[in-house]
């Protein structure tokens, strides 16, 4: 290589990390060390937030060129006051507490971070899979009273050879059907974007939705939450389940009719739930869902492990480095 195109290469280099100097990015919430030292090892100027809560937002942003949210919403009011916001970067796989008009109003591109959370969030589906199947919140609240009967009265299933529908088979949605492939479970897929060819081995493509619903023995839920999507799991689906089934979320707690849900489980409908998942989040201790035995609830866990934490850190600021050093970002919202 001729020492000119060192000199240029050199000096590029110069220019971006430069360039990268004079850009802020702000944080919310913690970011973990790789995402750190990515983005301050290329120049970058790590702000952290006053708070994560939407004033706080407002407050911390105007000198933002970029920022990467958690569980911060990202209202029209936030791009409002966003004066230099180039990009914005969900820490995880959701987007639907950022408002994406408004982003492309202000010419912010949003991006997230899809493939950082998939295994943590298929795995604890299997794990739902598995508590429900042995009826386990039921057993450990009998067998304070009744030890027998917990251990030989109560009703408890394999999931093997099992038929699981899935709707959606995303990165997620994917990764759930080979995991319960390994359960010798039979697996059905549910997505009006994905072709045959784009299910993983084994797995059979239906554009049939209600057929999900007829003839599973579980229904785990894998899509995004969108005007298309919200409540779309309702009375009628519901009232097509066995009375054996059991229905996973772990995707958005918007997707579920909860007034439909809570009158299929205490109604034995259908026989269980898990949900990872609720319409409303942080849910009040006295939430109804809560006080049945056939449902186990979690405060959105799913994504909430060290692995998918410190990938969705690293995702997140090699985002942000692409979009503001004017690369083709790799993870870009759809309509982005």
């Amino acid at each position: 290589m001729t020492m000119s195109r060192l000199l240029a290469i050199s000096a590029a280099a110069f220019q971006m990390n430069g360039n990268a100097m004079s850009k802020r990015i702000l944080l919310p919430q913690e970011l973990m060390p790789e995402g750190r030292e990515y983005l301050e090892s290329r120049g970058y100027q790590l702000v952290t937030g006053s708070g994560m809560d939407e004033d706080h937002v407002i407050h911390d942003i105007p000198e933002c060129d970029g920022i990467i949210v958690r569980l911060s919403p990202m209202s029209a009011r936030v791009f409002d006051a966003a004066k230099k916001l180039k990009v914005l970067v969900r820490h995880g796989s959701g987007y639907d507490t950022v408002d994406l008009a408004a982003a492309k109003k202000h010419g912010v591109t949003v991006l997230n971070a899809p493939l950082a959370n998939s295994t943590s969030v298929a795995e604890l589906a299997l794990f739902y899979m598995l508590h429900c199947s042995r009826n386990f919140r039921l057993v450990q609240q009998t067998m304070l009273v009744d030890y027998y009967k917990a251990k030989l009265d109560t009703p408890k299933s394999e999931i093997a050879c099992k038929k699981l529908g899935l709707i959606g088979v995303g990165n997620i949605g994917s990764r759930v059907a080979k995991m319960a492939r390994g359960f010798d479970m039979q697996v059905i897929g549910f997505d009006p974007y994905k072709t045959q060819a784009d299910m993983p081995e084994g797995v059979e493509l239906t554009q049939d939705f209600d057929r999900i619903f007829t003839d599973c023995d579980f229904v785990s839920l894998h899509c995004p939450s969108t005007p298309e999507t919200k409540g779309f799991v309702n009375a009628r689906q519901l009232g097509l389940m066995k009375g054996s089934a059991v229905l996973i979320n772990t995707a958005r707690g918007t997707i579920v009719n909860e007034d439909d849900l809570y009158g299929a489980l205490t109604n034995r409908k259908i026989a269980g739930a898990a949900l990872d998942v609720l319409a409303v989040e942080p849910f009040k201790p006295d939430h109804r869902m809560l006080k049945l035995d056939n449902v186990v609830v979690a405060p959105h866990i799913g994504a909430a492990t060290r692995e998918a934490t410190h990938r969705a850190s690293l995702h997140s600021a090699i985002g942000i480095h692409e979009v503001l050093s004017g690369q083709k970002p790799s993870w870009p919202v759809p309509g982005f």
